[in-house]
């Protein structure tokens, strides 16, 4: 947990810059939060003061027709989709709220959603948060505001700074104001559920899915364990989620039956039951509600189950699949262990990608990389573009970088 004394809560933009300037000034640090439900997500680190955007709240320019929406940074995730759904839109990359995962009170925010690069089951169809994510404001390390489209800053002219900002962690700067591209919320959805594959045989048909003209825009796998606590029946369930207009969703469902391997065990659940079951898989809702290590690890769809094989193999776990299995997520029973090397030498062994400690015990975080570490050049590349935004280290030090001793193997 981050070690921070006073809360500042800036009512604009302009304060915010001046509360930053004040601290580059004076070599002083601030923790960066939103809604505060990802704060034990990341290094612990220690700041000197928390800046919270609970006041910079408010959708600032929201035109249907054009399918763009622009909030500022507080701005509640609730309040945003709401809008949306009384318009008849969405935020296609479908952000997940991980308070369960984390036993966090506070609101999700949209800043949160947009620094983190939070994207959910829509991702192998409709792009990550950051491909949805049009324009930035924010302030720098040195208290000046960059908006987007109009100043950049020399010293790193030649990057997407909209891109750029999506997955940092608000170690590069204060997010104050974000645009996104909205889309048409869909009429319906259906979703087939087929019972009974294995691992092995769930991510070939979610591959083989994929590859159809169904237009699948949902691919998971629940081994036994996971599809019963998302209520999807008894043995595992591949899942497969169709959208759009009733009678669209209806023929294509036709068509992504015949295309299953002769034999093959499958129910139809109708939009009442596909939304909330797609709902739980967003949330992560399986693994919630407990202190075990989880990871989020990011590899090729059919690396999936064999990252979560060769881990599980001498460990106590449980994992399930999504997009098309390249999203695993992984609990580990052991509170105390989060097995780092085993899982990040499973993630090299099949392919390569990325393993995020997303839940563990502070003193587990201390002693592990919860990011996945960077190769020597990219490290240097992402340090030399932090020194640029932040140039005295004034934003959540340290959360992504891991400075600690490393456990005994």
């Amino acid at each position: 947990m981050t070690m921070t004394n006073e809360v500042l809560t800036p009512a604009s933009e302009d304060e915010a810059a001046e509360i930053i300037r004040e601290t580059a000034a004076k070599a002083g640090t601030l923790e960066i939060a939103g809604g505060a439900t990802k704060r034990g997500i990341g290094q612990p680190f220690e700041a000197d003061r928390t800046l919270s955007m609970a006041k910079l709240s408010g959708i600032t320019e929201y035109n249907p027709a054009e399918l763009v929406l622009t909030a500022k940074a507080g701005t509640p995730v609730a309040e945003i989709e709401a809008a949306l759904a009384e318009a008849g839109q969405m935020m296609a990359f479908e952000p997940g709220d991980w308070r369960g995962l984390t036993g966090a009170n506070g609101v999700p925010t949209i800043g949160a959603v947009a620094a983190a690069n939070i994207s959910g089951p829509r991702r192998i169809s409709a792009g990550a948060a950051r491909d949805g994510l049009l324009g930035v404001r924010f302030v720098n390390g040195s208290g000046e505001v960059i908006r987007n489209g109009g100043r950049v800053m020399k010293n790193v002219t030649g990057l997407d700074l909209v891109k750029l900002m999506a997955g940092s962690w608000g170690t590069l700067g204060l997010l104050t104001e974000v645009s996104f591209k909205v889309l048409p919320r869909t009429e319906t959805e259906a979703t087939l559920v087929i019972h009974g594959a294995t691992d092995s045989d769930g991510a070939n048909m979610m591959a083989a899915a994929l590859q159809t003209s169904a237009e699948v825009s949902g691919a998971a796998h629940a081994p036994e364990t996971v599809a019963k606590r998302l209520g999807v029946g008894a043995g595992s369930a591949t899942l497969l989620r169709l959208e759009g207009f009733a009678d669209s969703v209806a023929v294509r469902l036709d068509r992504l039956r015949a295309a299953l391997p002769g034999g093959a065990d499958a129910d139809e659940l109708p939009e009442a039951q596909s939304r909330p079951l797609w709902a739980q898989i967003r949330d992560v809702a399986p693994f919630a509600g407990s202190l075990s290590p989880l990871w989020r690890i990011s590899v090729a769809p059919m690396a999936g189950h064999d990252v979560a094989a060769i881990v599980l193999r001498d460990i106590d776990g449980e994992a399930f699949f999504d997009w098309q299995g390249g999203l695993v997520w992984l609990q580990l029973a052991d509170e105390s262990d989060s097995s780092a090397d085993r899982v990040r030498n499973a993630v090299a062994k099949c392919g390569g990608g990325h393993a995020t400690l997303v839940r563990a015990p502070e003193a587990v975080r201390r002693s592990e990389p919860v990011f996945q570490p960077q190769a020597a050049p990219v490290a240097a590349l992402s340090e030399r573009v932090r020194t640029a935004l932040d140039p005295a280290g004034v934003f959540n030090p340290g959360r992504m970088v891991f400075h600690g001793s490393r456990k005994a193997a």
